[in-house]
């Protein structure tokens, strides 16, 4: 039968050791840091991630523009590929009418389905390539939760570990007090002469 009294660690006795009582010490130290601690670094870095993130959003934004363009060349034999929403698209040439006049073609991701003639809108940045969409508040948001998740999870386990390693070094100083105290009481006990 195993009996278990609570915060035996915190009250004078003679079976306590300093050891437990730095044990006891890294419990508390170990529960404020993951359930304080822990989420504020969270926090902290998801602060931090979307200020980034939406100040590359703003970035994006402002350096790419949309425009009307229409399907020149023929799409290809091979299987579409698959883009960020799950749509089927493949890679095309398209041409728009840039401002003066001109009317230059590049190669640019269009709807699978898509055929020679068809407008389809697509982004382009100042040099007239075409480029993914500017990051939308989703993706800002994904990254703010990304970055806050992967925080907190990483200070909780850092902190685990070292409670871990407290835990290892303590054991081992318990048990050497433990050793000693037995080797002054063995005598007394056992009615030997100590070698």
């Amino acid at each position: 039968m195993r009996t278990r009294v609570r915060g035996w660690r915190w009250r004078h006795n003679p079976l306590r050791r300093r050891s437990d009582v730095v044990e006891a010490w890294t419990a508390v130290a170990v529960a404020v840091l993951l359930f304080v601690g822990a989420p504020l670094a969270g926090a902290a870095a998801a602060w931090w991630g979307h200020d980034q993130a939406r100040d590359a959003a703003r970035q994006q934004l402002a350096e790419r523009h949309r425009v009307s363009a229409t399907v020149v060349g023929p799409p290809p034999a091979a299987l579409p590929t698959v883009q960020a929403g799950g749509q089927h698209a493949y890679r095309a040439t398209v041409r728009w009418t840039a401002p003066g006049g001109a009317r230059p073609t590049t190669a640019a991701r269009v709807p699978a389905g898509t055929r020679p003639g068809d407008t389809v809108r697509v982004w382009l940045d100042s040099r007239g390539r075409a480029v993914p969409p500017p990051a939308d508040g989703a993706v800002v948001w994904q990254h703010t939760l990304t970055l806050g998740v992967c925080a907190a999870a990483s200070t909780a386990l850092v902190v685990l570990l070292a409670q871990a390693l407290v835990r290892r070094v303590t054991l081992r100083r318990r048990l050497a007090e433990w050793e000693r105290a037995w080797a002054g009481t063995e005598p007394h006990w056992t009615h030997r002469r100590p070698a």
